[in-house]
This record gives structure tokens, sequence and C-alpha cells, in this order.
């Protein structure tokens, strides 16, 4: 049974990236684990009246919990930085965390975003630089049958909606998982985010009111190590390949 660790720093992410991959491994009897950097407590609050960052925290991981049963994530881990904080703490610690956490679930891949956040973002380029050396630190007190994948995951499409852009992508995207069969996971999943409606309709108009027809029948992924060693990403000269986590 293959293990999928996803390492993301806000309550949402995981549904705006993975969501149909997530379902998609629940329904083959994969087990998946979500390490939750922050609680996105200075997230918007949407329709909600919450008048300070904790309470919003608090809100946001009930969020995610509903997300998390939607998309059938096996575990979920909370580390609860504080959101917006995480390009001024400590790399070797946060990265010390996550590598215990890859050490003592194994899984057999590691996703998270890549080195430009998707989004630029300094909490997912942070998260992606410390995910990174997390797995590298990793292999140093796994064996090599236990090394994990790690991919990168891409949005290509986040800004078709959006009247802005987004930074150039860092990297190649090398791979897609149809995820035809689990948009409306997908679709749920990101409803469960109602404190976020400003951001669900930023990407996806419609979905916040059960409208799933803007969800793409694709979500994107680069592998860049393997094997404990990194692998550099060449995109396919004949478009992106299907793959499977």
């Amino acid at each position: 049974m293959k293990k999928v660790m996803l390492v993301f720093p806000h309550p949402d992410d995981e549904s705006f990236a993975c969501g149909g991959t997530l379902a998609k491994c629940r329904d083959g009897g994969q087990q998946t684990c979500l390490l939750c950097i922050t609680s996105g407590c200075k997230g918007r609050s949407g329709p909600f009246d919450i008048d300070c960052r904790d309470k919003l925290a608090r809100h946001r991981e009930q969020e995610l919990g509903k997300a998390a049963e939607v998309l059938g994530i096996s575990r979920l881990d909370l580390f609860r930085y504080a959101d917006g904080s995480l390009e001024h703490a400590d790399m070797d610690e946060l990265a010390s965390r996550i590598q215990e956490a890859i050490v003592d679930w194994k899984p057999n891949i590691v996703v998270t975003f890549p080195p430009d956040g998707v989004t630029g973002h300094p909490d997912h380029i942070v998260t992606c630089q410390a995910t990174t050396l997390a797995v590298e630190q990793a292999e140093q007190t796994m064996s090599p049958s236990e090394y994990p994948d790690l991919y990168y995951v891409s949005i290509p499409h986040y800004y078709d909606h959006c009247p802005d852009s987004g930074p150039k992508a860092a990297v190649p995207i090398t791979g897609k998982v149809d995820i035809t069969r689990y948009r409306m996971q997908k679709g749920e999943a990101l409803r469960a985010h109602q404190s976020q409606v400003y951001s669900v309709n930023r990407a996806y108009p419609g979905v916040i009111d059960g409208d799933y027809g803007v969800i793409g029948c694709y979500e994107y992924y680069t592998l860049v190590r393997s094997a404990g060693k990194p692998v550099e990403p060449v995109a396919a000269a004949n478009g992106i390949p299907l793959i499977e986590l």
C-alpha cells in the first residue's frame, strides 16, 4: 500500500493543489498524510463574524478537518506556526519537524509546493525549501528502500479567472494525474473552506455555490528527487504524460 504525504503551509492548499489526487488515492486504497504548517490565522474570514486571529485559526482548522474527511486524508498533523511568519522561522527547526514526520510515517511519496510557491507567497516558498531539505535529511536515517520520491505540485490554471497573474513557473511540469472522476470531491473539499470564499471564487468561480464545471480534469506534478538523488525535470516534448502517484 503506497503512502502519500503532502506538506502545505495553509488550510485549503491541499484542496486547491491536490484535492482530486487525494480522493483518487483514497479510492485506490492508498494512505495519505497532510502536514499543515500554519492554521491560516491571517486569511480572510468570509461570511463569518470572527474578530481575532486565534478564533480564525481554530475555525480554519475545523474547515480543514471537513476537507480532510471529504478527501479521505488518513493523518492530519497541525504544526500551528503563525500564518505569514515562515520566512522568519528557524529553517532548521521547521525542516527537522517535517523530517521527523517523514521518518515516523515513512511515505513513498512527498508532495509540496514548487520553489515559486505557485503564487509567490513567502509561506509557500519556505515550505518548499523546508520540505526539500527535510526529505534529504530523512534519507540519512532511512534505508534506501524507504527513500520517498519528492514531487512539486503546480496549478497552471490558477490564474485563468484572475485579473492578475502569478510568477513564472520555476520548474517544468513532468506529469499529470487524471482526476476526471474526482472533480466533485475536489469541489466539495474547496467548499469546506467557506471562510476562504474570496480565494476559491478567484481561482474556481462557481464552486462555492456548488457548480464544479470550472474544475479541470488534471492535477500537475514535477518529480524532483527519487532514490535519494535529485532529478533534473525536463518538459516533455509531446505533451505532459499521465502519471499515478
